[in-house]
């Protein structure tokens, strides 16, 4: 897929994980010609890995400004991403899983708002996905909808008129054409980071829903994803 051309060196704002889908996300507002600025949330996640990867991504880009932004979410707890909770390696099941991390998009979003607001920017671009995903509720059509409404109601920008817009492309496509998209835009998959639970040696586990699905999208694709993983 490709956006249309409607950047026109105006600014966006990204909220840049590290991973697979935000690196795509990147990618694709860069491509429709928006000045990006990344915002990645340190929130004291279990492991620095995708921090790393996040900072990696902002440099090959070239984005305008990349904000590392520190939110200690262990202080709440509650997921296996901020707690002493063992991630599950069992596949990806029905029930939303430990590694939900409470309303965490939500959050996520209302600080990437608040800096486009304060860029002067109405669009902002995130990479969710509600085909191949974890099931939780804050990657959900309804929740990137609902926000957007929010986003209007909340702002002194909204309030004068100038509507936010939440860019979502990768909303509906499954993790193989997310991965054909990456190949595609000329982004090495293994500057992104997707695993829950990175081994001591600094591989992926390979079990996680995240090691899972991303596996299964490459392959799938016929692709190579260029990371090493612990379980093959």
């Amino acid at each position: 897929m490709q956006l249309p051309s409607q950047g026109s060196g105006r600014d966006a704002v990204v909220l840049l994980s590290g991973g697979l889908d935000s690196m795509v996300v990147a990618g694709l507002a860069r491509e429709a010609g928006y000045r990006v600025n990344a915002l990645t949330i340190d929130y004291n996640q279990r492991h620095r890995r995708e921090l790393e990867a996040a900072r990696a991504i902002a440099a090959e880009l070239g984005v305008a400004r990349h904000v590392v932004l520190p939110l200690d979410l262990r202080q709440f707890g509650a997921s296996a991403l901020t707690d002493d909770i063992a991630v599950p390696k069992g596949g990806v099941g029905e029930e939303i899983p430990v590694t939900y991390v409470p309303a965490r998009n939500l959050v996520f979003l209302s600080l990437t708002l608040a800096w486009a607001e304060a860029l002067a920017s109405r669009d902002i671009f995130i990479g969710v996905n509600a085909l191949d995903y974890s099931g939780y509720p804050d990657c959900r059509p309804e929740f990137i909808a609902g926000f957007a409404d929010l986003a209007n109601l909340a702002t002194k920008a909204g309030a004068e008129g100038e509507r936010f817009a939440i860019h979502a492309p990768l909303q509906f496509l499954g993790k193989a054409e997310i991965a054909r998209e990456a190949h595609r835009l000329g982004l090495d998959p293994a500057m992104s980071w997707s695993c829950y639970d990175p081994q001591p040696d600094g591989r992926p586990c390979g079990l996680c829903d995240s090691c899972r699905l991303r596996r299964a999208g490459y392959a799938s694709a016929g692709l190579d994803d260029g990371l090493d993983y612990a379980a093959g």
